[in-house]
């Protein structure tokens, strides 16, 4: 009789921080497993929705929602949506038969991993960020496994049950960015195709695919106070979709040729080619590329999300020697003053450089995945 195949449930979403890593489990998982059947469960009218379909997978909506932090109708019909989500996923297991499910934070994990330790049905935690987000805090006594983005996460769950794999990237961007890619100087590829010159250094911006408009009045600033010229160093610019055409038509009239302004950057490893520094908000997976890319870095953590989650992020590289940190309320002040001092200091840069390398964990999708079928076998 033929062996059933291994079946792992993956839930989670509602941004592209928890999605992503979802998709590079999954990934992980079917390379060591090709037999394994995977499907997601996320939150209806999530990007998830979409997003995961699209990669290939089957995936089933849970009614969830959050909570907002005033009173509003949406609150007041949070309890009924809780408990039909909890009927749905108990509904999903019993359909589905898991042998594991994997939670990567996001609305949807909280009734579906809760209903599958009520089951009996081993779990795992993927945890992207510092501090961890309500849904998995909640979850630390239910689940069996917690698989770390960063270390000191033993405040919010229990320490035997860690194991710090990094922030597990899809094969396709460790493979871009890794290895020989992160030896690369300004690639002349990459420099052409930005519009860059090869003899200036390169500041790239990353203020995330929307935008930071404290970042953006950085840039701003840089280019209005003197000529990039003078300063000795051209920039590249993603100053995000929702702020693309107001920035762009701010880069025309300003008329610098050495500034190159994107409302979002698809060929992002070629922008990382082209970069000398990068100043980046500083997102779990978007530290888990610059680790890779492993060049120096500025990191500005927004102001704008929970318990000011992507300061803890920040902290575990710039501990380290990887990256300086400027606040989002100084940058707009400082940002210049920390570019040249780092164009200045070649030494700090090269142990910069050295540093983020280390902390890179370009194994973390396959270390996670080897714990996923470990606990199938448990």
């Amino acid at each position: 009789m033929a062996e059933t195949p291994l079946r792992i449930l993956i839930s989670g979403g509602g941004t592209g921080g928890h999605i992503h890593p979802a998709m590079a489990i999954a990934e992980a998982i079917q390379a060591q497993h090709p037999d394994a059947v995977i499907e997601f469960v996320g939150a209806l009218g999530r990007m998830e929705m979409e997003r995961i379909p699209a990669a290939g997978y089957t995936i089933t909506g849970l009614p969830i929602t959050g909570i907002d932090r005033k009173l509003t109708l949406r609150n007041l019909a949070f309890p009924f949506r809780l408990l039909r989500s909890l009927l749905l996923a108990r509904r999903i297991i019993r359909r589905f038969k898991p042998d594991v499910a994997v939670g990567v934070g996001g609305f949807a994990s909280g009734p579906l991993l809760w209903a599958a330790a009520k089951a009996g049905i081993p779990t795992l935690i993927q945890e992207q960020n510092g501090f961890p987000g309500i849904t998995n805090r909640l979850l630390a006594s239910k689940v069996n496994r917690v698989c770390a983005g960063f270390p000191g996460l033993e405040r919010w769950f229990p320490a035997e049950k860690i194991i710090e794999t990094g922030n597990p990237l899809r094969h396709n961007i460790v493979a871009r960015l890794g290895g020989e890619a992160t030896e690369r100087d300004n690639n002349s590829a990459a420099l052409a195709h930005f519009g860059l010159r090869d003899d200036l250094p390169v500041l790239l911006v990353l203020g995330g695919s929307l935008g930071a408009a404290a970042m953006n009045n950085a840039v701003r600033n840089l280019a209005s106070e003197a000529p990039l010229e003078a300063r000795g160093y051209q920039v590249l610019w993603q100053c995000g979709s929702r702020y693309a055409d107001e920035h762009t038509a701010w880069v025309a009239q300003h008329g610098d040729p050495l500034l190159q302004v994107r409302g979002f950057i698809d060929r992002m490893d070629l922008a990382y080619d082209a970069a000398s520094i990068i100043a980046s908000r500083a997102g779990a997976m978007s530290i888990a590329e610059l680790t890779l890319v492993s060049k120096p870095t500025i990191l500005v953590p927004s102001p704008h999300v929970a318990e000011d989650h992507q300061t803890k992020n920040a902290r575990s590289v710039v501990d380290r020697g990887g990256a300086v940190m400027l606040t989002d309320h100084s940058v707009e002040g400082d940002l210049g003053e920390s570019v040249h001092a780092l164009l200045h200091d070649a030494a700090r840069c090269t142990e910069m450089s050295e540093a983020m390398r280390a902390a890179a964990r370009p194994e973390a999708a396959d270390t996670v995945a080897r714990e996923v079928l470990q606990l199938t076998r448990s």
